[in-house]
């Protein structure tokens, strides 16, 4: 029996960067898991991901991320995805080092 398609986003690394990306509505991309666009409808979401994959120029390694609603937008479901959005795991460099948050 097929699994119930649970909302996602798509996500991908920025091309220059390395940073984390996700994919907005108006078709940006942003460093903010609140800004992504959340894909409820399978067939949607594999449309996005093929235009996101297209972008070749702009980001590397596209794919769809199991998201839930949180207070301040969609929120990861997976641990690698919390892990990927806050940036390296040693303080003294990446997005720790600068006191960005989470969001």
């Amino acid at each position: 029996m097929p699994r119930d398609f649970t909302p996602k986003v798509v996500t991908a690394n920025a091309l220059i960067e390395g940073d984390v990306v996700y994919l907005t509505v108006d078709d940006r991309w942003t460093r903010h898991l609140s800004e992504a666009e959340v894909l409820t409808d399978e067939a949607d979401a594999d449309y996005r991901l093929l235009q996101a994959q297209a972008r070749a120029d702009e980001i590397v390694g596209a794919y769809l991320a199991d998201v839930r609603p949180g207070p301040d937008g969609p929120e990861p479901t997976h641990f690698r995805e919390d892990f990927r959005r806050t940036g390296p795991s040693n303080l003294f460099h990446g997005k720790q080092s600068e006191g960005l948050s989470r969001a």
